[in-house]
């Protein structure tokens, strides 16, 4: 029960993480609202940054979700999707620059922009060491319909581990910009940008090394 908690909490964490780092969108819903002039353009603009993350959330999950060989793999397959992590931290601490990509996409295609964006930093990612060890299943021995069980049941913890993050990504980042928004302005943000890109690749990392440790227990 503490580890399912912690590792549920660990989803809530990580999409609020996702949704104070600038890097997954909260300063285009702002200057969404500052252009357009009107309040409502950026609830707007959150919900198409929420939709594109969400998007690529599943994007990643689903995969592992329909995998019937993580019952007979399942330690193996979530050592490995850890280190892939740990791999992706590495990259970004080497590779600061922001893919080019980003900077093509159109400012008001939002979705889109977050769907890339959350690929491109690894964010998805982040989740599978996670999802795979919420989606543990201790019954290897029920043969193919244990396989068919563990695939149902993964499917819809994939797009509740995807909602989760997202609605808790989205509260954050609406939270931040609403502030900047109505309260302390453009001026403020200009002064006082900050970028988490190294914060961002540690926590892969962390969060690589924590399902590892999670798969080696047992967990």
């Amino acid at each position: 029960m503490t580890t399912a908690t912690a590792l549920w909490g660990a989803v809530v964490f990580s999409g609020f993480y996702h949704g104070i780092n600038p890097g997954m969108g909260w300063p285009l819903a702002v200057s969404a609202a500052l252009m357009e002039k009107k309040h409502s353009a950026m609830p707007k603009a959150i919900a198409m940054l929420g939709l594109g993350h969400f998007l690529a959330m599943i994007g990643i999950l689903l995969p592992f979700s329909l995998m019937t060989i993580l019952i007979e793999w399942e330690i193996q397959i979530r050592l490995g999707a850890g280190l892939l992590v740990i791999a992706m931290g590495i990259y970004l601490l080497i590779n600061r620059r922001h893919p080019k990509i980003l900077a093509r996409v159109h400012p008001a295609r939002l979705a889109l922009w977050s769907f890339l964006a959350a690929m491109a930093h690894g964010a998805g990612l982040m989740l599978v060491p996670i999802f795979l060890g919420i989606a543990g299943h201790d019954d290897h021995s029920a043969g193919h319909h244990a396989a068919q069980l563990l695939m149902d049941n993964n499917v819809i913890t994939a797009f509740v581990v995807a909602f989760i993050h997202t609605m808790a990504m989205t509260a954050a980042g609406a939270i931040i910009a609403t502030i900047i928004y109505f309260w302390l302005g453009l001026k403020f943000l200009s002064k006082t940008w900050f970028n988490l890109d190294l914060v961002w690749a540690i926590s892969l990392i962390l969060v690589g090394i924590f399902g590892i440790t999670a798969a080696l227990h047992g967990h």
